[in-house]
């Protein structure tokens, strides 16, 4: 997969690379390279915050960001041409307006959310909760969003009479009001393929794809399709929507925290845990505690660790019960219950 992965990346950037170039200049790609690092670092330190505890493996978190930034921007780039032959022709206004509220969303959230597929089928094993495809589909679409931002940025630098008034202009747009435009769409999806990743099945997991692409594909229309009232329907309808996105993500938190601490407590009853250590280990409060204590002792990385093992073992648990894969499972509770000895000894030594 690794290498099929990384010849698939290279391949794409030999198609993207030299399509942003000829579109922006080296001036213009430069400066919206430079520019698109602002909303991309806003989405990916959110990507963090979200998986703070039981984070992915880095590998398919850069798997997942170089997948948006280059092998859905080469699809959306090879597809885009189909629709445009199907385009009203009528004028230039009606073939401006099909792409982007007809070919945009149907093309660009098949491409990102094709790389969920791609993870769920291959690393199971980590997609196993619609926080998980919260996180990935977030990744995939900040790689995305950045590389489409390098354009957007870039060929104002490129065609604009007067670049830094343009610049200034579409970095509101995109980089202050919606760096998380993407992220909300194409999370939909990861998080429908998420809650299918329970009960492991793969003809699941493909339904949940295809369910998942028809509300990021309307939400995708719905954005592009703002056009005079643009700043009223951006108020009255985006920013609800992404205020109802951000409390799901809060409440999947909440819910997972509470999972955590049910399954830390069937180890504290077979002696793994005190009860006083699950609560510190499986609620946000006890960990901000713990934290604080530790870090005031010099011990803080040392507790995160803990903490770490601690929220690990309690979702491999989960994975055990879920009935998925469960000697592999097996295999990764024993490896956790020899290291959190360990760890809780850095924390007290």
């Amino acid at each position: 997969m690794l290498i099929g992965a990384v010849v698939l990346v290279l391949g794409s950037l030999f198609l993207v690379v030299p399509f942003l170039l000829g579109n922006t200049g080296v001036t213009g790609f430069v400066i919206g390279f430079i520019a698109s690092l602002i909303p991309l670092t806003v989405v990916l330190l959110t990507v963090r915050l979200i998986d703070r505890w039981e984070p992915e493996p880095k590998r398919l978190l850069w798997f997942a960001f170089t997948w948006g930034a280059a092998v859905s921007i080469a699809g959306t780039l090879l597809i885009q041409p189909l629709f445009a032959l199907a385009a009203p022709t009528s004028s230039e206004e009606a073939f401006t307006y099909f792409m982007a509220t007809v070919q945009a969303p149907i093309v660009e959230e098949f491409t990102k959310s094709l790389g969920l597929l791609v993870l769920i089928l291959a690393a199971r094993k980590y997609f196993d909760g619609p926080v998980d495809g919260v996180v990935f589909a977030f990744t995939i679409a900040a790689g995305f969003a950045f590389t489409e931002n390098i354009l957007y940025f870039g060929r104002e630098i490129a065609s604009s009479n007067d670049p830094g008034t343009d610049l200034v202009r579409i970095f509101i747009l995109r980089g202050v009001m919606s760096p998380f435009a993407h992220a909300v769409f194409t999370g939909t999806t990861g998080l429908i393929m998420g809650f299918a990743a329970r009960k492991w099945h793969s003809g699941y997991a493909v339904l949940a794809f295809f369910i998942g692409l028809l509300p990021a594909m309307f939400l995708h229309n719905r954005w592009n399709s703002m056009g005079q009232n643009f700043l009223v329907e951006y108020f009255v309808v985006q920013v609800p929507i992404f205020l109802v996105a951000a409390v799901g993500i809060i409440l999947l938190r909440v819910a997972e925290g509470k999972l955590t601490r049910q399954r830390l407590l069937e180890y504290a009853r077979a002696g793994w845990f005190t009860p006083a250590e699950v609560e510190m280990l499986a609620t946000s409060r006890g960990r901000r505690q713990a934290i604080r204590w530790a870090s005031s002792r010099g011990r803080g990385r040392a507790m995160k660790s803990f903490i770490k093992g601690a929220t690990a073992l309690a979702f491999t648990r989960q994975r055990i019960l879920s009935g998925r894969d469960v000697h592999v499972h097996q295999h990764d509770e024993l490896e956790l219950l020899r290291k959190i000895p360990t760890l809780r000894a850095a924390v007290l030594q």
